[in-house]
């Protein structure tokens, strides 16, 4: 089969397109054929070396598929022919492994970009909103990058939940892609002031920021959140992880959240078994559906990559494998 393969820690111009064996599934495994993967930016992390965990290259990148099954393992728990999707490693690639624990069948009405669009962000939003934060409806939310990957899914899920949304982004074409998602309220945050906005905008009634950007944008989105408000971290999109003087959070009794997809599970059990219930129902029944802002074939995955970390991207971009 075809793969993309990363033979060293860099940048992605560095991936290689190469012909690697066809994986086997091991017990309870499902071997798929992809038509569709989705693109990440701790996929851009594990590429150079600097995510939390290391994968010792060579490897193939990518976490998150959309495909056909086309052989099983003993006990697992899909049929050849299935349209499945989930979370794996090796996505970027013709034919990738599939856990029982990790996928699910497509929803009918879903089509393979769609559905590979979905897992991780979606989860990493509603996890934040639902359980971390515990977002109510008539809530003012404040999603940061908010025209990305996570941030849009934020947007949507909020606005789903009944809470009103302010999305901060870096770009006019980004901010109205947000007010077409349902963000009630916007801020250009290259070209105003986010802590000020933040408290006009919403009357400084601001209850809960979103923030996988980090950088610059944390510390004047966590002053313009209002007393008692919450301040929930999921990544740092802008390239610096940032240093948030505590007295501020002392000062306004502000609580600051950490929430990482990869070990919510086991942090939170109950929650996350909860959280993943409803917000497959919701996707089942096409109340959200991600928005994909580029596609890529797979020759081209070095540059789909460089599309994410160069943080020009709307929604979700995908790979179309087949």
């Amino acid at each position: 089969m075809r793969a993309i393969v990363c033979n060293a820690y860099g940048p992605p111009e560095d991936l290689v397109l190469a012909e690697v064996a066809d994986p086997v599934p091991a017990p309870g495994q499902a071997l798929v054929r992809v038509h569709a993967a989705a693109v990440n930016f701790p996929d851009v992390l594990f590429v150079a070396g600097k995510y939390q965990i290391k994968i010792p290259p060579p490897f193939t990148p990518g976490n998150e598929i959309a495909g056909e099954v086309v052989a099983v393992g003993e006990g697992a728990a899909f049929s050849t022919g299935q349209r499945v999707f989930g979370t794996t490693f090796g996505a970027f690639a013709e034919l990738a492994l599939l856990d029982a624990t990790t996928g699910a069948p497509i929803p009918d009405g879903v089509d393979f970009a769609s559905a590979a669009a979905f897992g991780v962000t979606y989860r990493t939003a509603y996890h934040s909103l639902r359980s971390v934060a515990g977002v109510a409806a008539g809530d003012w939310v404040v999603v940061l990058g908010a025209a990305g990957g996570v941030g849009l899914a934020a947007v949507d899920l909020a606005v789903a939940m009944g809470a009103r949304v302010l999305a901060a982004a870096s770009s006019p074409d980004k901010l109205e892609l947000c007010r077409q998602r349902g963000a009630e309220a916007t801020v250009d945050y290259d070209n105003e002031d986010l802590k000020l906005r933040i408290r006009e905008l919403t009357g400084d009634r601001a209850r809960v920021v979103l923030d996988p950007v980090g950088g610059q944008y944390a510390e004047p989105a966590l002053r313009g959140l209002a007393r008692g408000g919450t301040f929930v971290t999921l990544g740092y999109a802008a390239g610096s992880i940032p240093a948030i003087p505590l007295n501020l959070v002392m000062l306004k009794n502000i609580t600051v959240r950490g929430m990482e997809i990869r070990t919510f599970m086991d942090d939170y059990p109950q929650e996350c078994t909860r959280d993943i219930a409803e917000l497959s129902k919701l996707f089942a029944e096409g109340k959200i559906r991600p928005y994909i802002g580029a596609r890529f074939p797979l020759a081209e995955t070095a540059a789909a990559l460089r599309y994410v970390a160069d943080r020009k991207v709307l929604g979700k971009v995908i790979i179309d494998v087949t």
